[in-house]
């Protein structure tokens, strides 16, 4: 049934839930038990001072019996059931759920929203510790310290004749690794200190430069009319060195809007479904700027929202736009199964691919990948050209759009934090528990 049709039925099941009858509540407020009756049953519209008086008898609020009000509850109520493909909510009955029981409703959904936020959590520390090189030299430098500590003190107790000048300086010793032990270990609990309200701690330029690029949601409309450099933008950043990123990314941007004018480019993506090889045809413009220029452009072109990645040789992600659920990780563990990583094998080859990351019973989510690998900067002699590769992401469209059994190559986060067990590209067992090739 309609939305617009569930007023009456949402009185009558709350009236029911009252334990009210009918001819109690025609009463109560002003009317025949016969027009109730055709009220309840969505055969008369109901609204104003009526509406008012039936939610104060039946002490509820107004807007729960609103036409349409239970919409805003839906979709977070759907997302809850999405996210949970093994359970069998009864979907068809979603918006009876949510006028009968509003508190109930309001509970899974902030259930809902609790475990997004602890899995993202989850999501951050495990690319921590896989993935920073400042937690391994952290812990590198508390170890050594360590050992320093316990030499020192094993060469006091087992020399027992030292004279008291070598002594004061195997206690000086001592003082000074206890200090840089101290500062170490507490360097090494900012790392991977998650219990502030942010979820993302900034620990280092390259995380800091994204956090400048996501809280504008990658648009500077004053980059595209050029009212404003690349310097001039980047100056409010913290960090010089994280200024310096955001500079050189602001600096490619600018580039690429130079190159692919918004309102021209935008009306020809839509015209071709965001071809890239058709763009870079038309605007005689290599593909990776392409890809780079549908990410990045102002979400009012009305392009779909699509996400980017881009790595360098060594597979290392340089620049990224999560978008769609979709991020890899920021060191250079990602699952080299992806579109991004095969390109650099073939510099030049315009790679199409569409991928599905693990879930269960098929549920895991699919992506239509374009990836491309191009030389980049200008070339050196007698010395091969440093090649960066290019991978947009974007939600399958298409009439195979929603059918599970079109082929998608499958792709994993990376082989430590991957479920899949019959992969023939895992280099590292998963510290996952393993749930069997049912996940594929």
């Amino acid at each position: 049934m309609p939305e617009r049709q569930l007023v009456g039925s949402r009185i009558r099941n709350l009236r029911l839930d009252r334990g009210t009858r009918q001819a109690d509540l025609a009463r109560d407020v002003g009317i025949s038990a016969s027009y109730l009756n055709l009220i309840e049953h969505n055969r008369r519209r109901i609204g104003g001072k009526l509406l008012q008086d039936i939610a104060k008898a039946l002490d509820a609020d107004p807007a729960l019996l609103a036409d349409g009000s239970t919409a805003a509850q839906l979709v977070p109520l759907r997302e809850a059931a999405a996210a949970a493909p093994d359970t069998t909510p009864d979907l068809p009955r979603i918006e009876d759920f949510a006028a009968r029981f509003p508190g109930w409703a309001a509970l899974v959904t902030a259930q809902h929203a609790r475990i997004k936020m602890l899995e993202e959590r989850v999501r951050v520390l495990t690319d921590q510790l896989t993935h920073d090189p400042r937690i391994a030299t952290s812990l590198h430098e508390v170890l050594s310290t360590a050992t320093a500590i316990r030499s020192t003190a094993s060469i006091l107790v087992e020399s027992r004749d030292l004279d008291a000048d070598w002594q004061r300086r195997f206690h000086v010793n001592i003082d000074s690794d206890s200090q840089r032990l101290a500062e170490s270990s507490r360097a090494l609990m900012e790392h991977l200190d998650l219990s502030g309200d942010g979820v993302e701690a900034l620990v280092s330029p390259l995380e800091e430069a994204e956090a400048f690029f996501a809280d504008r949601d990658h648009a500077f409309p004053d980059l595209e009319t050029a009212r404003a450099t690349p310097a001039e933008l980047a100056s409010g950043v913290g960090s010089p060195l994280a200024r310096r990123i955001v500079e050189d990314r602001l600096h490619r941007l600018a580039e690429d809007a130079a190159r692919l004018p918004a309102e021209d480019f935008a009306a020809a993506a839509l015209a071709c479904d965001c071809d890239a090889v058709a763009l870079a045809a038309r605007f005689d413009a290599p593909v990776g700027a392409v890809l780079r220029r549908l990410a990045f452009l102002p979400r009012k072109a009305g392009l779909p929202e699509m996400g980017l990645a881009v790595c360098d040789a060594a597979g290392v992600i340089t620049l990224q736009r999560p978008a769609l659920g979709f991020g890899l990780p920021r060191g250079g563990a990602g699952c080299p199964l992806w579109p991004l990583f095969r390109a650099l094998s073939a510099p030049g080859l315009v790679i199409r691919r569409r991928v599905s990351l693990p879930g269960t019973a098929g549920s895991g989510r699919r992506f239509d990948c374009t990836a491309v690998a191009e030389p980049a900067g200008i070339g050196v002699p007698n010395l091969p050209p440093r090649v960066i590769a290019t991978m947009l992401v974007r939600a399958p469209t298409g009439q195979d759009a929603g059918d599970g059994r079109v082929r998608a190559d499958p792709v994993g986060p990376g082989c430590r934090v991957c479920p899949r067990t019959a992969c023939a590209a895992r280099r590292e067992p998963s510290v996952l528990s393993a749930i069997g090739d049912a996940t594929l």
